[in-house]
């Protein structure tokens, strides 16, 4: 079993997707979405989840698929949210097409993941499918206040990576628990599938919010410094708020409630601040504990060991991603 195998599976089943062809702006930007790539890791947990206790991945490419139109759907309607004008180095669908494109064409994005669930088999379907519902409403729990968060005055630190752990971490999480479950795994190791996935998740939301400030538009698909420009409450923001001298606070409360400015004039006064509150080293620190906590658990489960030095690979991979 190999990640290129794997893949090939995920690449395979999406070039099998039909959309219907009228009306083609409700399904050409569905294709237009699915076909920006991305690094399909959702699916590929749900293979990776699978693979630790089978090995015939092949079975359940349709059920992995699921979980990667419900994601692109939910990024459909966060980029109208975020007023995003890129995703993946591409213009969003909002802004290629109109809002209220993009909404509808999300929509049915969503009744398709519920189609291709229909491949699950019948003695795991009930379970699948409350799993499922459980996280797609916890998805929309953390937007809602990822949004609220705009207009809070003040967020904590736990109230922000509490939003993360909904919003991005319980859909990781899900998509290894449901590879053990079509697995058949028992459920402690469905449960400690779910616990690595959200750790994971924790990790590659964090990560994101550094690239959006830190990265660069290129390598991370995304313009930089959208997270600053919405006045996101992210951990670097949270934390700068926290460890500015009263100057510095004075700078970073001027921004915030700036409403007319230049985007670079603000992305680069920022970073300076943050810079300056050693910010960096804060967000690397918490990456590295939850990446620590997702190796502790993955050590500690049953399944192919090949599966996990897999796995173990991946999060190395993802850690790379800001050194």
């Amino acid at each position: 079993m190999t990640f290129e195998r794997l893949s090939a599976l995920i690449d395979k089943e999406i070039g099998r997707l039909q959309f219907n062809s009228r009306p083609e702006n409700l399904y050409e930007p569905m294709a237009y979405m699915l076909g920006l790539g991305g690094k399909r890791i959702r699916p590929l947990l749900v293979l990776l989840g699978y693979s630790l206790f089978k090995n015939d991945p092949e079975k359940i490419t349709k059920s992995a698929l699921a979980v990667e139109v419900f994601h692109n759907f939910t990024l459909m309607h966060d980029d109208i949210l975020d007023k995003a004008p890129l995703r993946r180095g591409q213009p969003s669908v909002h802004e290629k097409w109109n809002e209220s494109t993009a909404i509808l064409s999300g929509d049915t994005m969503m009744i398709r993941a519920y189609e291709l669930l229909e491949n699950v088999a019948p003695e795991y379907l009930p379970s699948a499918l409350r799993l499922f519902n459980q996280c797609a409403v916890e998805v929309c729990e953390g937007q809602q206040m990822d949004m609220n968060y705009e207009q809070q005055e003040e967020v904590s630190e736990q109230e922000y990576l509490e939003m993360i752990r909904l919003k991005t971490a319980v859909l990781l999480g899900f998509s290894l628990q449901l590879g053990g479950l079509l697995a058949g795994a028992n459920e402690k190791s469905q449960l400690q599938l779910r616990e690595l996935g959200i750790y994971l998740g924790m990790a590659f939301q964090l990560m994101d919010d550094h690239l959006d400030t830190f990265g660069n538009t290129g390598t991370f698909g995304k313009h930089i410094g959208g997270d600053i420009l919405a006045n996101k409450k992210t951990l670097l923001l949270i934390s700068a708020l926290a460890l500015s001298n009263s100057e510095n606070q004075a700078r970073l409360a001027d921004w915030l409630r700036q409403i007319t400015f230049n985007d670079q004039d603000k992305i680069d006064g920022v970073k300076s601040i943050y810079k300056e509150c050693g910010v960096e080293k804060i967000s690397h620190e918490k990456i590295q504990s939850y990446e620590s906590h997702a190796l502790g658990v993955l050590k500690s489960l049953d399944g192919d060991e090949s599966i996990k030095d897999m796995i173990e690979k991946y999060l190395y991979k993802l850690k790379q991603r800001v050194e």
